[in-house]
């Protein structure tokens, strides 16, 4: 059964955008993390080319975009041994992340937990299939009757990175309860501070978490960050394959499919990693001009070592903090749209370009 849905909380941003735009320099939005950057070159041409889509495009995805996807996980997730039926593209992750729990057949009396710092669809996605929602990062809170559980690695929005020992951890307690346990990875390629700034992000798949037994679990990543392509709604969903079949059939049935011309893209883009490490390199930059100027301005960081956010506290309510940053013409997210845990913190998004970083960073220091 269907629960009541909350108002759409992004709503109530709207009279702080209003004041951060009356500043004289113009707002610098912060606040919800859409790439400001153009989609590289070769993508926007790949999607040109495939423009002749005339007939239905596959569900499962083309034969040429699932191996795009297999390879993927073995160059960059270090996830080998993958094969068709273990992935499936998706129609953006927020698509997936919101019905899931439907597609699974979880509804009433059951359990779906997730991070207590958490995108918000998560718990809609619960309540979407009449579900209990958990903010929960301990294991051993997890209760009986739990059929679904979500990780975030790393995390928004906090930056959170999970390591082999927490993933493994996470993994052996839905086995235990005979969950299927889903690990959004979507923030992969963007690692900043030591281990995550030379050593790659582990996935949920990786071989150190699972061995070489895929039950139950799967990993979510979209291409929105790392290529751009926040408009395209390209992503994907790989692991178990009896849950990906599942989702594959109720997708058939739905006619959930990804455009013909944007799996092509995906194609193009999944094969060329030279765009994604430019593009992490600029996210660096910035992240480099306003870290610096946040502590100075009295703000502490929490986590924020990975990802496209800097999840940051003065001490005192989100909403003091974002009234206050809306005078200096800066719009950023207030934490309570993350949950219940962290009425004081405020999250920064990187995606802005890089003179309005360095207009905000400017502000800050007054």
């Amino acid at each position: 059964m269907l629960k009541e849905l909350p108002e759409y909380p992004w709503d109530q941003m709207v009279p702080f955008a209003e004041r951060a735009r009356r500043h004289s320099d113009g707002i610098v939005d912060l606040s919800i993390g859409s790439p400001v950057d153009p989609t590289p070159a070769i993508i926007r041409d790949a999607l040109a080319q495939a423009t002749d889509a005339h007939a239905y495009p596959q569900t499962a995805g083309t034969p040429a975009l699932q191996r795009a996807i297999i390879d993927w996980f073995e160059r960059r997730r270090g996830v080998p041994g993958l094969a068709e039926r273990n992935v499936l593209p998706t129609i953006g992750s927020k698509e997936l992340v919101a019905l899931l729990p439907f597609m699974l057949g979880i509804g009433e009396g059951d359990t779906i937990v997730h991070p207590r710092a958490a995108y918000p669809t998560y718990a809609i996605g619960a309540a979407i299939a009449g579900a209990e929602a958990l903010a929960s990062d301990e294991p051993a809170e997890w209760p009986e009757g739990t059929k679904l559980i979500w990780l975030n690695s790393p995390g928004n929005p906090d930056g959170r990175v999970l390591g082999i020992e927490q993933l493994r951890a996470a993994r052996e307690r839905a086995r235990e309860l005979g969950a299927v346990i889903v690990s959004d990875e979507c923030y992969a390629e963007l690692g900043w501070d030591a281990p995550w700034d030379g050593e790659p992000i582990p996935s949920i798949l990786d071989p150190r978490v699972v061995g070489d037994d895929r039950k139950n679990v799967l990993a979510v990543y979209s291409l929105s960050k790392q290529s751009n392509m926040a408009g395209y709604r390209a992503a994907f969903a790989a692991g178990c394959g009896g849950v990906i079949q599942r989702l594959l059939t109720v997708r058939k049935h739905a006619g959930l499919m990804l455009p013909a011309p944007l799996q092509e893209a995906m194609v193009v883009a999944l094969g060329d990693d030279a765009h994604v490490d430019s593009q992490r390199e600029l996210y660096r930059a910035r992240r480099e001009v306003l870290l610096p100027a946040l502590l100075a301005a009295g703000f502490t960081m929490d986590n924020s070592e990975a990802g496209l956010y800097l999840w940051a506290t003065e001490g005192v309510s989100a909403w003091e903090s974002i009234d206050k940053l809306a005078g200096l013409g800066i719009l950023a997210g207030p934490g309570t749209f993350y949950g219940d845990f962290y009425p004081n913190h405020v999250r920064f998004s990187l995606t802005a370009s890089d003179e309005r970083i360095a207009a905000a960073a400017a502000r800050l220091r007054g």
